[in-house]
């Protein structure tokens, strides 16, 4: 039996957008060039609205003024998607993959990472699922997590925001997504009291690995 291909986790702590981003872009040439392993980073970020490339700068409900007084940026990305808020207490990952033969789907790749999120959320008691025609996980009409992708020459960027326990307010400057009439939950809404971050990134990297078919390696 051949071995499944490794999966380098990467637990980054609170880090800013933009720092990340050029992390993510730089190990994206070091996997696509075969020079370094896969890696699933998984961190919290300081508040910021970030768009899919030439998307959702309309559905930013805060006006700059206001998100300057707030410290928040708004970044423009390359995945796709609209806009989606990031701020503590929302677990965020990021997984650089690159897509061997046999994995080269861009739809079936997206369905594993909302797979590895409703895992997860069963992990903690939870029922989500997909929506037709939309991206994430849902609990009725409420997104519990994002996921939005980029691939080039078959490697990944970009990834899923899983909603713990981040403050509701941050949702509040944004049409989440692009979505009128949809809300944003979290698994401490939905349970009464947020579950220990680490338990939740652990219950992740575990799936990533099964999901993914990658052996997960903790450095």
């Amino acid at each position: 039996m051949i071995a499944p291909f490794p999966l380098r986790i990467e637990v980054m702590g609170r880090v800013p957008y933009r720092p990340m981003l050029a992390l993510q872009e730089q190990r994206h040439a070091e996997v696509k060039a075969g020079v370094a392993e896969d890696t699933l980073f998984l961190l919290e970020h300081e508040p910021v609205l970030t768009t899919g490339k030439n998307r959702g700068a309309e559905h930013v409900l805060a006006s700059m003024l206001t998100l300057a007084a707030r410290g928040i940026e708004v970044v423009e990305t390359s995945r796709g998607g609209d806009v989606t808020y990031h701020g503590p207490g929302q677990l965020v990952g990021y997984p650089i993959v690159k897509l061997r033969p046999g994995e080269q789907d861009i739809r079936r790749y997206v369905e594993r990472l909302e797979e590895i999120l409703i895992r997860t959320a069963a992990d903690f008691g939870v029922l989500a699922t997909r929506v037709e025609g939309l991206r994430g996980i849902w609990v009725g009409d409420s997104k519990l997590a994002a996921v939005g992708v980029r691939i080039a020459e078959w490697t990944t960027l970009h990834g899923f925001a899983l909603n713990v326990e981040p403050q509701p307010d941050g949702f509040a400057l944004i049409v989440p997504c692009g979505l009128h009439g949809r809300g944003v939950t979290s698994l401490a809404q939905l349970l009464g009291t947020a579950p220990c971050m680490e338990e939740v990134r652990t219950r992740v990297a575990h799936h990533a690995g099964a999901v993914l078919r990658r052996q997960e390696i903790y450095v």
